[in-house]
């Protein structure tokens, strides 16, 4: 595998990666990172909550982001600088999320590319979308 170097990189250039979110993804994620928040584990306690059920972690599906990102566009040897975020909709157990990055900027003097990032649900949803900024591979 072999990531798209900043010479070769196109404006407007898209690449996307999707994958329905499990329980499994979710106790997981819980498990790595520490974050037991009942809004994601526990269903009797997120009843009682804006959402009315239990939902995925924010940074779960901005994960998804990180995967087109590393595999796809550029690809590997990419490093990941930065990124803004805003959560828009809540992603629940067994929603297929597509995420989605496009080029939309090529900073030459440093090397680095800024790329519209979006996520969507089967719904067509917007349910996270930002700006990444990464260092493609050489």
């Amino acid at each position: 595998m072999k990531g798209i170097s900043f010479e070769e990189l196109k404006l407007g250039q898209k690449a996307s990666f999707q994958k329905t979110i499990t329980e499994t993804d979710v106790y997981l994620y819980a498990g790595i990172t520490g974050d037991i928040n009942p809004a994601h584990i526990n269903e009797e306690v997120s009843k009682e909550t804006m959402f009315k059920g239990r939902i995925a972690h924010g940074m779960l599906t901005s994960g998804l982001v990180s995967a087109v990102l590393g595999v796809h566009l550029p690809g590997p040897g990419t490093i990941y600088l930065g990124q803004e975020l805003k959560f828009t909709a809540p992603v629940r157990f067994g929603d297929t999320i597509k995420a989605e990055v496009k080029v939309i900027e090529k900073i030459e003097e440093k090397n680095t590319v800024k790329l519209k990032t979006i996520c969507t649900n089967q719904k067509h949803d917007v349910v996270l979308k930002g700006i990444a900024t990464v260092m493609p591979p050489k």
